[in-house]
């Protein structure tokens, strides 16, 4: 490092050791000018927001580079194949389903896809939501082991909580119970001046706050009392998942896995394909397991971290973990997961939030290891691409899970690619007649102003492009194997 590199690091860190003192002292005065409950940060937040700001200063003037000769491909026992795993007994079913607990993040708006509310309460298939048919998946588990109890807790943001509260109501009569808590809400901070956001508290200003990401999910969940809570009714384990995830279902072999190799962390990881090159991936480094993310990787490696053939798995986001090591690694305060650093524009202000990731916690706990699971298992809604394959006759449903159709001929599913046109929801419905069939279908890619009519079939690979200026109506009941259609189309029925 030059000499004028350093003084330049020097110099950005007394500045940042100077805000770093600061911040506390203001948070607790903007605290006090509060209006409300609504507009206070809470002790554990606020204790939260100021250890991270802090981190995050410290690092930013001393950013330490991970060192690529260190990562070594993960052994065997780090990272497990599915089909290795061995099946539960039918008598051992119920005892391992009476430790579990499910918890779904829930923080998540709809707004992406042009819904309003949580994304949760989406219609995905059959006018059902992914939360309805998350609770169909428990209570189908509940009925038929009745001494499992397997309980549901969401973990909202503050965008979802108060929604979330109204919506789930409607479960009441349901063999699920059902368990709501809130993660973190952080004050978003001014990138130039680094001081936080809301420097006065009205309690509506959603715009100042964030939620941390969903490594924040250790805090939250100790800090709420219900890691106790559940150790208290004999739950041992947790299954944690992104709410529109739709193939995080409760599986019994990996919780076999988990219970009898005395496993404390359990990340599901699926294989890779080039639509996922930048997804974390699991790799041993310094002989200790760990995650590896893109934004940790130096630039000149960045092809190599792409490569499908070196790292050729990524992580779904499906993670088992124990609740007595939950508590014990938040007890000691030791997590420190990698900080995410998020730039976004509001209200024409460049702001930072500091966020974390769930899988960053491998390295803490003991015992930790990955699975190599089925792509069955990551059935993300992302957009309205994957709304269509999730709500098409891929799929079927069985007791709130989705089933691949055995008609598929082959073991991977088509891809889709709808464009700008198809984003919102209701611009996606009002654009299809009725879901294509799409069992034959490999690939589809649809851009510009085009429209589908009812019982249409699509197979191979089909590309829908309609010039600008110009409308493409795909007429009912066609069916397009292979085909280019480009310009403009537009058949009157007689």
């Amino acid at each position: 490092m030059s000499r004028d590199s350093q003084s330049l690091q020097d110099f950005k860190g007394v500045m940042d050791k100077s805000a770093a003192s600061g911040v506390a002292e203001k948070l607790k005065l903007m605290n006090q000018m509060a209006a409300d409950d609504m507009a206070r940060m809470t002790d554990s937040e606020t204790a939260g927001f100021v250890e991270l700001y802090g981190r995050y200063l410290n690092e930013r003037s001393k950013k330490a580079e991970i060192k690529w000769d260190l990562i070594e491909q993960p052994s065997e026992n780090m990272l497990q194949k599915y089909d290795t795993l061995e099946k539960p007994s039918d008598d051992q079913m119920s005892s391992l389903l009476s430790k579990l607990a499910v918890l779904k993040l829930n923080g998540g708006l709809g707004t992406s896809m042009g819904c309003k509310g949580p994304k949760s309460v989406i219609e995905v298939r059959d006018d059902t939501t992914f939360l309805d048919l998350i609770v169909q998946q428990i209570e189908q588990l509940n009925k038929s082991h009745p001494n499992a109890n397997v309980p549901l807790l969401l973990m909202n943001s503050f965008n979802t909580d108060s929604e979330t509260a109204k919506i789930i109501q409607k479960y009441q009569d349901t063999n699920v119970t059902i368990t709501t808590f809130q993660q973190s809400r952080y004050p978003r901070i001014v990138k130039e001046s680094l001081e936080p956001v809301p420097l006065t508290h009205d309690g509506c200003a959603h715009e100042d706050w964030y939620p941390p990401g969903h490594g924040d999910f250790f805090q939250s969940i100790y800090s709420s009392g219900l890691v106790d809570t559940l150790l208290a009714q004999g739950k041992e384990y947790i299954f944690v998942s992104n709410v529109d995830n739709l193939g995080a279902t409760v599986d019994l072999n990996i919780l076999k896995n988990v219970v009898e190799r005395d496993v404390e962390y359990c990340m599901e990881l699926t294989d890779k394909t080039r639509a996922d090159i930048k997804g974390g991936t699991i790799i041993s480094y310094d002989g200790k397991v760990s995650l590896l993310e893109v934004a940790q990787v130096p630039s000149k490696y960045i092809e190599e971290f792409k490569s499908v053939s070196k790292f050729k798995v990524f992580n779904t986001n499906n993670i088992w973990v124990s609740l007595r090591a939950i508590k014990r690694v938040m007890q000691s305060g030791e997590m420190k997961l990698d900080i995410i650093v998020n730039n976004k524009e509001v209200k024409g202000t460049k702001v930072i939030q500091l966020e974390t990731a769930i899988g960053a916690a491998i390295g803490y706990f003991n015992n930790a290891c990955g699975v190599n699971v089925p792509r069955s298992r990551f059935l993300p809604v992302k957009s309205t691409s994957d709304l269509m394959l999730i709500q098409s006759n891929m799929y079927t449903l069985k007791s709130g899970s989705l089933v691949m159709n055995p008609a598929r001929q082959f073991a991977t599913t088509p891809v889709i690619k709808l464009g700008k046109e198809f984003k919102k929801v209701a611009q996606y419905l009002e654009r299809l007649g009725s879901i294509p069939d799409v069992l034959e279908l490999d690939h589809l890619t649809v851009s510009g102003d085009v429209y589908f009519g009812a019982n249409t079939t699509l197979k191979g690979t089909v590309i829908v492009v309609a010039n600008p200026g110009n409308t493409i109506m795909i007429p009912e009941g066609s069916v397009l194997e292979n085909k280019v259609v480009v310009g403009s189309l537009h058949v009157i029925p007689h």
